[in-house]
């Protein structure tokens, strides 16, 4: 019976401290992603045609763990099959968390935009839900006019 107990505390405690933290983290990425909507982080693979640019290649990447109460849903749904709900804000956390921290970096070095942006996604460790999301993008930053004229022969 104390068994039980204990399972079912560490059930609630899981959801409580995830839940918690979830709602914490999804706040901070909100902010963030106001601050950063001015620089564009797109899919296409061709450059805007006006203007030169440097190109460096920027990345974002991000590890998250799952709280004990996703982890125990997870295997409910394993055992019936079917959708994954709970594993689906981990993956929607980490795809935006790993973009912020891409824009971050594209930022630093003066980019105007992020193009061919891509994800990647890969289980971190067995028997614990921990993934690493991966965003990375070529950062293409304007050359001034007196740039140009230096790159341009005459």
């Amino acid at each position: 019976m104390f068994d039980f107990g204990l399972f079912a505390a560490l059930l609630v405690l899981g959801y409580s401290c995830g839940r918690i933290a979830e709602r914490r983290h999804y706040q901070s990425i909100r902010k963030r992603e106001s601050e950063l909507a001015d620089l564009p982080a797109i899919a296409t693979k061709f450059p805007p045609r006006a203007g030169l640019y440097q190109q460096q290649l920027v990345c974002g990447s991000v590890v998250i763990g799952s709280d004990y109460f996703k982890s125990f849903m997870a295997g409910l749904v394993n055992l019936f099959g079917g959708r994954v709900r709970a594993f689906e804000s981990l993956l929607d956390r980490g795809r935006r968390e790993s973009l912020l921290r891409l824009k971050e970096q594209a930022g630093t070095v003066g980019a105007s935009m992020v193009i061919n942006v891509k994800y990647e996604t890969s289980s971190i460790a067995a028997g614990v839900t921990t993934i690493e999301v991966l965003a990375y993008g070529t950062a293409l930053t304007p050359l001034g006019d007196s740039t140009v004229q230096q790159v341009l022969p005459d």
